[in-house]
């Protein structure tokens, strides 16, 4: 995507994780410990684990353990600690760009960790979150996208999607939005199949006219 092809659109979805926010060592932490005790390769675990729910990736994995058990275990890990929590270059620049009806978050952790994550970073819980233990079906499914979409108003068409995580890019074009991608958690050659892919958030230039958000990059 070139400056000259610019997406433009009504309202811009973020994932959080890995997008404005920088949790990748809190969250590998917690599942290579949980992986150690589980006997696990904690390689292959955290291959599946970035950008889907963690209840979805303990029945991947191990469905023969008290999935529910685990879950609350691992949430509770993650959920209390600072550590390996960072700020994203660009985030809290962007959001205070965008007015608070024309953007929201579509997050794999629940409401408790994103918000928590959130203020920790110093970037507003928006009016519109949508956490994972708030939807029946996590990425790659599309219901956490199209819940954002219809609770800000606008139709899929209208929004653009920024995601770090291919599971994440799935569900942004099922639901019929594009998607721009940061290559923060996997290389760009894992996130070719989106509109666009930048290296860093930064990368992004937003600009806010009469209900309409441009996005460009510096990509060519």
């Amino acid at each position: 995507m070139s400056a000259a092809s610019a997406l433009v659109c009504k309202a811009i979805l973020f994932d959080l994780d890995g997008v404005l926010v920088d949790s990748a060592e809190c969250v590998e932490r917690a599942w290579r410990g949980w992986s150690a005790r589980h006997g696990l390769n904690a390689e292959e675990v955290i291959a599946i684990a970035h950008g889907r729910r963690t209840i979805e990736t303990v029945r991947a994995v191990a469905p023969h353990l008290d999935v529910l058990n685990e879950v609350t275990t691992l949430e509770l890990q993650e959920g209390m600690t600072s550590e390996g929590i960072y700020e994203i270059e660009g985030a809290r620049e962007l959001i205070a760009r965008l007015p608070a009806n024309q953007w929201a978050i579509v997050t794999s952790g629940t409401r408790a960790i994103a918000s928590f994550r959130l203020n920790l970073v110093g970037i507003p819980v928006p009016p519109v979150m949508v956490c994972a233990d708030e939807i029946s079906h996590g990425k790659p499914h599309p219901e956490g996208y199209l819940t954002a979409a219809s609770h800000l108003g606008f139709k899929p068409e209208e929004c653009v999607v920024i995601e770090d995580t291919p599971p994440g890019i799935e569900a942004a074009h099922t639901g019929g939005m594009r998607v721009i991608a940061v290559a923060a958690t996997y290389p760009p050659e894992d996130l070719v199949s989106a509109d666009a892919v930048v290296e860093r958030l930064a990368e992004l230039k937003v600009s806010v006219g009469a209900g309409s958000i441009q996005i460009e990059t510096s990509q060519n």
